[in-house]
């Protein structure tokens, strides 16, 4: 928190940011999710201290206040297209090299039928399986790779990869924000976001898998 804390307002916390997230499509196991929410309640904690009684320091709290608030707003902006970005260089790579990733996915039952669910979903221009997934754990990998791989297009897979990412972003910002704006910047309002964080994820996974289990049964 205090490296964070440290990086905060300058452009190397969006640098760390951006790339694990721009990263966290090919290795789901980077904690992407919660640097946003340290970074977040990072920027929360800092605007809380420095609020205090008097007319000029309340004047100053605000002024540190909106600078705080632009600051939170750009890293949802920052998270969200890096967010994108990774999506479709996935996508890209996986279009590329079709047949080997086709035939890695089909050594999973579960991530082949994970795949026709999204052909499907795209097809009818229910995009929300992408939103879902991007919550759920390596749910964003499977679906940019899926998408790369079944060759869906561009205008079927963007828009709605771009909506995932803009609300993962927004959830996960918020989450560290209002955390340390209410917590303060400490561990225990991290964890909660983070427990947050993992329940949302839960949560999709649950509804991404739900049609599976019907069709088991």
């Amino acid at each position: 928190m205090e490296s964070l804390g440290s990086l905060s307002g300058t452009p190397w916390l969006y640098v760390i940011v951006s790339l694990s997230i721009l990263l966290d499509v090919f290795v789901p196991i980077l904690p992407s999710g919660v640097l946003v929410i340290a970074a977040a309640t990072t920027a929360a904690g800092t605007t809380a201290a420095g609020t205090t009684t008097g007319d000029a320091v309340a004047m100053a709290s605000s002024v540190h206040g909106g600078t705080h608030l632009a600051q939170v707003i750009s890293l949802v902006v920052c998270a969200a297209t890096a967010s994108v970005l990774g999506d479709m260089v996935a996508y890209r790579l996986a279009w590329r090299g079709g047949d080997r990733f086709d035939r890695a996915i089909g050594r999973s039952r579960r991530l082949t039928a994970a795949q026709e669910r999204l052909g499907a979903a795209l097809t009818r221009g229910g995009g929300g399986l992408v939103v879902l997934a991007r919550f759920a754990p390596a749910g964003r990998s499977v679906v940019s790779l899926g998408a790369g791989v079944a060759h869906r297009t561009v205008r079927e897979f963007l828009p709605w990869s771009a909506l995932a990412g803009l609300a993962w972003a927004a959830y996960s910002v918020s989450l560290g924000y209002f955390g340390g704006h209410w917590l303060g910047t400490s561990w225990m309002s991290t964890a909660l976001s983070v427990v947050a964080l993992f329940a949302a994820g839960s949560a999709a996974a649950y509804l991404v898998r739900r049609p599976e289990r019907r069709t088991a049964h």
